[in-house]
């Protein structure tokens, strides 16, 4: 069976051909009566437009590539939920892909959605210091927006962050408050600037509340139960174990959870707790656990609309946006004698 020609399309709806494309094109000088006479013809007769040919027309493919470093993170769906919404109401589609927090993925991902031509790029990956990282981007020509990602060697390039910094510096000066004065920060690698802004804000919440600092109680570790469980055990065998833990991502609370109940500790009253981002397992522990939140749906809104906007501008302006954290006071929290 022959594939299905605009033109015939024009000649069941009874409209010139031209009127067909402008509809199919999205052209704002189609009227609405148009619009629904020519797509009532196209659904009756099973017509679907050719992408391909369109978008070698039009030299726009009407998509967006999204790379995630991991698609196991709850966090990364709320962030590609909130983008894909906004992307289609402005009449793009988007392509996920996935890096698996590995670096090497991250390249072979990033030419795969070049080779999907896409119109534009939003992307979390792995490790934003890379060199691989940095040549690779050099190479794109589309708008590219970060995504609490920052490459130092690209200042051009647009960016939405949330401020970690000053949510860690909030979350430490309150458990100082409380007596505290062992805190522990868990995070993830400092490859990524998340990680780097949370180990400076928690720096600077000690110096501010003029409190003694310990460097050794600030970690490093792979995103991973494991990981999280191998260093929660570690700082608790110290001679002077922490009475507070705030740990930097919901792969890592698992491990710490984990690590807590293997030593009977129970949060809120032998160990206090800090998660960074809202998880369901943050709300629906017990006793609730305190988090440092931001915003995923609005971060991935953010993202989007900002690369529509650098798509359809003749002279694209790169923007960073800083959206900000918020501190949920739990009861995972116990204030010392």
């Amino acid at each position: 069976m022959s594939r299905l020609t605009m033109k015939e399309v024009a000649l069941h709806a009874n409209v010139a051909l031209s009127s067909v494309s402008r509809v199919l094109n999205s052209h704002d000088d189609v009227s609405e009566k148009m619009r629904q006479k020519v797509l009532a013809s196209c659904e009756e007769l099973g017509y679907e437009p050719n992408l391909l040919a369109s978008s070698l027309r039009s030299g726009s493919t009407k998509t967006v590539g999204f790379l995630i470093s991991d698609i196991s993170n709850p966090l990364y769906g709320d962030i590609a939920w909130g983008a894909e919404r906004t992307l289609d109401l402005s009449g793009y589609s988007m392509i996920l892909a996935n890096s698996e927090s590995d670096p090497r993925r991250d390249i072979e991902m990033i030419r795969l959605l070049k080779q999907r031509r896409v119109d534009g790029l939003i992307l979390t990956v792995a490790d934003d210091r890379s060199n691989d990282i940095y040549n690779e981007l050099s190479k794109i020509k589309v708008p590219i927006v970060l995504i609490d990602r920052e490459v130092s060697e690209m200042p051009e390039l647009s960016a939405i962050f949330s401020d970690h910094s000053n949510g860690l510096k909030i979350a430490v000066e309150h458990l100082i408050k409380m007596n505290h004065k062992r805190i522990a920060l868990i995070t993830g690698p400092d490859s990524m600037r998340v990680n780097r802004e949370r180990a400076m804000g928690f720096k600077r919440a000690f110096k501010t509340s003029k409190a003694n600092y310990d460097n050794l109680l600030s970690r490093h570790v792979r995103y991973s139960p494991e990981e999280g469980m191998h260093i929660t055990h570690s700082l608790l065998e110290s001679p002077d174990p922490p009475s507070a833990i705030i740990c930097g991502g919901n792969l890592l609370l698992l491990g710490v959870l984990r690590a807590l109940k293997q030593r009977n500790l129970k949060v809120g009253e032998d160990i206090s707790l800090v998660s960074c981002d809202e998880v369901p397992l943050t709300e629906l522990h017990n006793p609730p656990i305190s988090v440092i939140a931001r915003d995923t749906s609005k971060m991935g809104e953010s993202a989007a609309s900002l690369l529509v906007n650098q798509m359809n501008s003749d002279t694209p302006v790169s923007r960073i946006i800083e959206l900000p954290t918020t501190f949920h006071i739990r009861e995972s929290i116990k204030p010392l004698n």
